[in-house]
C-alpha cells in the first residue's frame, strides 16, 4: 500500500519522497487513517517501527484548519518521556511542517535547561511536545495553558510510567478538556499502562504491531567472561584490536560511564559520555557525531537508548548486563537494523553467568561464551 492511499496532501506525499520514504510501515497503514479521521487510537509497537511519523502526518494535516492564527494556546498536546525523543519528535513535525503551505509552529519543552527561553518561544504554538516535569513546572508559572488542546499524544507511555511519571501525567490528564482525540503509543501493555488507557481513551483504534521472532537475526552476538577489574582493558582491546568504528557501550550508571569515558580517552580512543547528568546540548552534539561517524565510541545509560536510533550501527558492547532481558535486547536491538549485520559483545563477570543464562532463556538464543582470561591483551 502507497502512501498516497492513506488520505495524506500531495505536499506531505512530496516531502515523503523527498525523504526517501518509500511506503507505510505497518504501524503507519493502520494509525494514519484512523488518526485524520480524529479517532482515539492505541499504538502497540516497538521502537524503530515508524510510530512517530504515523501521528506527526495525520496531525500536521488536521492542524492546517488552525494553522497560520495566531493563537494563545496550543492544540496539540505530546507528552514523552526523555530530553532526547521530545527533540526527535519536534525535529520530524518540522522537517514535514516545511511543506505544508500554512506553517505550523512546534516547540519542544523538557528539564535540564533554562526554563526562560522555552517561556519566551511558547507564543503562538501549535503543537507542543513535553516531558511531563517541565510541562509542569510551566503550568505551575502560569506560563501555558492546555484549555485549548484537542489532541493528545503520549508516546513511549510504557517508559514514561517505568520512569515514575505516573503521578504527573495523571496530574496533566486532569487539567485537559474532556473532549479530544487521544493517542496513546507504547512498546508495551502493562498493567499501569491499562491504568492510563482505560482513563484516557474513548473506544479506540487498537493497532498491534507484533515484534517479529526474527528481529535478533542480524545480530552476532557473543560474550567474553571477564574479571570486574579488566573489563575496561578488555574493552580497549577490543575496540583496538578489531579496529571498531560507532561503538555504544552500555553501562548501569553515570559514574561508571564517565569512568569508562576517562578511561578510553587516556588510551586515545575518542569517546564521550551521555546520561541524564549531560546538558541537552552536549547529548544531541555527542549523538550527532556519533551517528555522522565522526566519534569512535560512545558511552550510555539505559535511560538513553531510546534516544540512540541509528541504521546502520555496527557494535553494541554490554560493559555490565541490564536488570532485566528486555532490557537487554533493547540494548543490543541498536545495531542489526536496515538488513545490515550487527555485532554485540557482552562482558560478563562470573558473578552475572547465571543472570545471563537467564537472558538467553528468555530471547530464546544461545549465545557462544569465551573465557576472556584465555586471551592475552
Amino acid at each position: 500500500m502507497p502512501f498516497s492511499s492513506l488520505g495524506l496532501s500531495a505536499a506531505l506525499l512530496n516531502a515523503l519522497a523527498d525523504q526517501n520514504f518509500t511506503s507505510p510501515t505497518p504501524i503507519q497503514e493502520a494509525a494514519i487513517p484512523a488518526i485524520l479521521n480524529k479517532k482515539d487510537v492505541l499504538g502497540i509497537a516497538k521502537t524503530g517501527s515508524g510510530k512517530t511519523a504515523s501521528y506527526v502526518l495525520p496531525l500536521l494535516m488536521n492542524a492546517q484548519r488552525w494553522a497560520g492564527i495566531k493563537n494563545r494556546h496550543a492544540n496539540v498536546l505530546v507528552l514523552v518521556p526523555t530530553r532526547e525523543l521530545a527533540e526527535q519528535v519536534k525535529e520530524v513535525f518540522r522537517t514535514f511542517s516545511k511543506a505544508l503551505p500554512n506553517p505550523v509552529k512546534t516547540l519542544a519543552v523538557y528539564g535540564g535547561v533554562s526554563i526562560n527561553p522555552q517561556m519566551m518561544a511558547l507564543q503562538g504554538v501549535h503543537i507542543l511536545v513535553a516531558t511531563p516535569g517541565r510541562l509542569l513546572e510551566l503550568l505551575d508559572a502560569n506560563a501555558v495553558h492546555l484549555s485549548g488542546i484537542e489532541t493528545l499524544v503520549l508516546d513511549e507511555a510504557d517508559k514514561m510510567l517505568n520512569l515514575g511519571f505516573k503521578e504527573e501525567v495523571d496530574k496533566i490528564l486532569g487539567l485537559l478538556p474532556v473532549q479530544r482525540q487521544n493517542i496513546l503509543f507504547s512498546a508495551t501493555l502493562s498493567k499501569d499502562l491499562e491504568h492510563i488507557q482505560q482513563l484516557v481513551l474513548q473506544a479506540p483504534v487498537v493497532i498491534k504491531i507484533e515484534e517479529e521472532e526474527t528481529s535478533l537475526d542480524l545480530i552476532n552476538q557473543l560474550a567474553y567472561i571477564v574479571a570486574p577489574e579488566r573489563k575496561g582493558p578488555f574493552l580497549r582491546y577490543l575496540i583496538k584490536h578489531h579496529n571498531m568504528k560507532q561503538v555504544l557501550v552500555f553501562a548501569s550508571s553515570v559514574q561508571l560511564v564517565e569512568a569508562i569515558v576517562n578511561k578510553l580517552r587516556k588510551n586515545n580512543i575518542a569517546a564521550r559520555a551521555i546520561h541524564s547528568k549531560k546538558s541537552q546540548g552536549n547529548r544531541t552534539d555527542s549523538l550527532t557525531d556519533f551517528k555522522s561517524g565522526k566519534l569512535r565510541v560512545l558511552v550510555a545509560t539505559d535511560l538513553m537508548a531510546r534516544g540512540i536510533d541509528i541504521n546502520f550501527l555496527p557494535y553494541v558492547i554490554n560493559y555490565e548486563l541490564p536488570r532485566s532481558p528486555k532490557d537487554y535486547i533493547h540494548r543490543i536491538g541498536r545495531t542489526g537494523r536496515a538488513e545490515a549485520v550487527g555485532e554485540a559483545i557482552s562482558l560478563i563477570s562470573l558473578d552475572e553467568l547465571h543472570h545471563f543464562e537467564v537472558i538467553q532463556k528468555k530471547m530464546g538464543k544461545q549465545v557462544s561464551i569465551i573465557d576472556g582470561a584465555t586471551i592475552i591483551i
